[in-house]
C-alpha cells in the first residue's frame, strides 16, 4: 500500500506563488482593459472636440471675412468721396482765379481761400 505524500513546504509555496502570478495577471488584464477604454473615451472626446473647434474657427473666420469687406468697402467709398472732394476743391480754386482776374475778390482774399482749399487736398 502507498501512502499519500502530504505535500511539502515548496510545494504550498509553489501553489500560492501560481495562485498569486494568476491574480496578478488578472489585474494587469483588468487594468489594461479600463486603459483601452479610457483611451476610446479620450480619442471620441477629442475627436468631438476637435469638430466643435474646427465649426468655430470656420463661423469665425466668414464673421472676420465679413468685416474685412465691409471695412474695404468704406475704405473705398472714402477714397471715392475724398477724390470728389479733391476735384471740387479743385474747380473751387478755378473759380476762385476767375473771381480774382474779374476784381471781384483781391489777391488776400484768393490767397486766403486757396490756402485753406489746398489744405485739405
Amino acid at each position: 500500500m502507498a501512502t499519500k505524500r502530504k505535500p511539502g513546504h515548496i510545494e504550498k509555496f509553489l501553489k500560492r506563488a501560481d495562485k498569486a502570478i494568476d491574480e496578478g495577471v488578472k489585474k494587469a488584464d483588468e487594468i489594461l482593459d479600463d486603459a483601452v477604454e479610457f483611451g476610446v473615451m479620450a480619442a471620441g472626446q477629442a475627436k468631438k472636440t476637435s469638430k466643435e473647434l474646427r465649426k468655430k474657427a470656420e463661423k469665425e473666420s466668414e464673421v472676420i471675412k465679413k468685416k474685412g469687406a465691409e471695412k474695404l468697402s468704406e475704405g473705398i467709398a472714402a477714397a471715392k468721396s475724398a477724390a470728389a472732394n479733391a476735384e471740387e476743391d479743385l474747380k473751387t480754386l478755378e473759380k476762385l482765379g476767375k473771381l480774382k482776374k474779374a476784381g471781384i475778390i483781391t489777391e488776400k482774399e484768393f490767397q486766403e481761400k486757396k490756402k485753406k482749399i489746398l489744405a485739405r487736398i
